[in-house]
């Protein structure tokens, strides 16, 4: 039974530290990911004004986005999943990297029936807009919007910045093969 998923880009198919080799070496610090408990960036660096981050990162984006590294197992379970399933990329990045990201899945041969880039964080009318049957996200206010405003399962990648209490129809898995094993249940038990 062919199902849509939705797939964010960011933090769920790349690896959630992508980022912050870049923080390190524009702002001179040594921040792990465990440094990282919200997903607000700013509140790592509070010596650093928003408006600051904000433009340092407008102009760092094009070079994170194009060398992001594929998180463990996230490529070989998508192309498992498009043989089957339709893969739709949903992603907060501005429409005007859309050929950049593009090629970044080229590059990575991650195939896709689609990509969105809203430029916001808020994807549920995207999720609406294409019906997608589930969702899988690293955002914890984003997950636990889609679930409830859309009925669908969202599968929520375990970082650091996501720790908040989750409903039901919200699963935290900590990796891809859990996620994957998840999903299998959940087909089998719609068939």
């Amino acid at each position: 039974m062919m199902k849509r998923f939705g797939i964010d880009i960011d933090g769920t198919v790349t690896c959630p530290t992508s980022i912050l080799p870049y923080i390190n070496k524009a702002f001179n610090r040594s921040l792990s990911l465990q440094h990282v408990t919200e997903y607000d960036l700013t509140k790592a660096l509070p010596d650093i004004s928003p408006t600051a981050f904000s433009e340092w990162f407008l102009q760092a984006e094009p070079a994170i986005y194009s060398s992001s590294p594929v998180v463990e197992h996230a490529d070989k379970i998508l192309r498992e999943w498009k043989t089957e399933h339709e893969l739709f990329f949903i992603s907060a990045r501005s429409e005007k990297h859309l050929d950049l990201t593009a090629e970044w899945f080229k590059q990575k041969n991650i195939d896709y029936d689609h990509i969105e880039l809203i430029g916001s964080h808020d994807k549920v009318t995207a999720v609406k807009k294409y019906k997608v049957d589930i969702f899988f996200e690293d955002k914890h206010d984003n997950a636990v919007m889609i679930h409830e405003q859309c009925g669908i399962p969202v599968i929520l990648f375990d970082t650091p910045y996501n720790q908040e209490t989750i409903p039901n129809g919200v699963i935290r898995v900590n990796n891809w093969l859990e996620a994957r094993n998840w999903v299998n249940n959940w087909l089998s038990n719609k068939e």
